[in-house]
């Protein structure tokens, strides 16, 4: 999948991530994999709740002994308690740092759904919420959910769902299908040793253009031509690109009706007559979603460029689907973007966001 000629102007808000998973899930290896493996990017990592299992995490970037440490791969790690997230989010999104994703390590005994609420009600302009990911230990699964049925309730609130030490499952195949049974549309991936694709979270070039570059080639070990066990094999991608405008109610129609597995989108909107002035970057994690208007560069291609990532989608389906949202009428409806409006934040647009309701889940 090559990279779109789109450059870069659209608001550069850094994703927020909330890591969460019992005690022992893998949570610390997992976000220790995305240190190392990040690609060149700047990750922030707030550690929640620092005295436990966090311990492992600060000790692998080089922090004890310092709450706050810029490392050698450039990650930043802080040890912080919920009362102090709002601070170092203010710290971590300052343009200064670089930061390009900010990753906070819930506790072990943490409600997530707090911190994603904390992140939903920021009111930071430099961040944008990145989505839960959710750790199970699926060698585990059955006696965690024994002594901690909550489990199911976050579950249930997740984007993302990786079932790590799938190695150690001796029945597998059932403990992936009861975590999806069990989630709401979420992603759901396997993993060993908390090993999953970066580019599944966050983009991982942060010096090349964002949208269209969620290529995998790189990631092949070229040892081979058997991708079994490869990183990229638990993950689907499309890239969607139309000369000819969207019409927004059939793109509104798509989006809040995008399956389960459909993790990520990203990318930009050629609305035409509907806004001739402006083209929409459009952010999707989840059950997240936002468009950002900006003006169209002068002499600019008129371009819709999405690109979407997900776990067991059919692309070719999405793809067929994506073209129907093609607009081949003459005329625009002048409340044809009152649905795209709704997920626009600032003054031309009510504060949109979040479909995902973060009540209990009915028993």
């Amino acid at each position: 999948m090559g990279n779109s000629p789109v450059d870069s102007g659209s608001p550069q808000q850094i994703p927020v991530v909330v890591l969460a998973g019992f005690l022992g899930s893998g949570k610390t290896t997992l976000l220790n994999h995305l240190l190392h493996r990040s690609g060149g990017s700047r990750i922030g990592a707030i550690v929640n709740d620092f005295g436990a299992i966090e311990i492992d995490a600060m000790a692998v970037a080089g922090a004890l002994g310092d709450s706050t440490v810029s490392l050698g791969n450039g990650c930043l790690c802080c040890a912080v308690d919920a009362g102090e997230l709002d601070l170092y989010l203010d710290r971590l999104a300052a343009p200064a740092t670089g930061i390009d994703v900010i990753v906070i390590e819930a506790s072990g005994l943490a409600e997530p759904q707090e911190l994603v609420r904390m992140v939903l009600a920021s009111e930071h302009p430099g961040i944008v919420y990145g989505g839960l990911v959710e750790v199970v230990d699926a060698a585990e699964f059955d006696a965690t959910r024994a002594g901690h049925p909550e489990i199911d309730r976050h579950l249930a609130l997740a984007d993302l769902v990786v079932v790590n030490k799938l190695d150690r499952a001796g029945d597998a195949d059932r403990i992936l299908g009861l975590v999806r049974s069990l989630t709401d549309r979420a992603a759901v991936v396997p993993a060993t040793y908390g090993r999953i694709d970066p580019e599944f979270l966050f983009d991982c070039r942060p010096t090349e253009e964002r949208v269209g570059q969620l290529s995998f080639d790189d990631l092949d070990d070229h040892g081979d031509d058997n991708h079994t066990g490869h990183l990229h094999t638990g993950y689907d991608s499309l890239s969607f690109t139309s000369d000819v405008p969207l019409e927004p109610r059939r793109l509104m129609r798509f989006l809040d009706g995008r399956p389960e597995g459909l993790y990520r989108i990203k990318g930009y909107v050629d609305f035409g007559p509907y806004d001739p002035v402006n083209r929409y970057a459009v952010h999707a994690v989840g059950r997240f979603l936002r468009f950002y208007p900006e003006p169209w560069a002068p002499g600019e291609a008129r371009l819709t460029q999405l690109v979407l990532i997900g776990s067991g989608i059919d692309a070719d389906t999405l793809g067929k689907e994506l073209q129907g949202c093609r607009n081949d009428a003459p005329h625009a409806d002048e409340h044809g973007m009152w649905g795209v409006l709704r997920y626009v934040q600032g003054p031309d647009g009510p504060d949109g966001g979040t479909e995902a309701d973060l009540e209990d889940p009915p028993a």
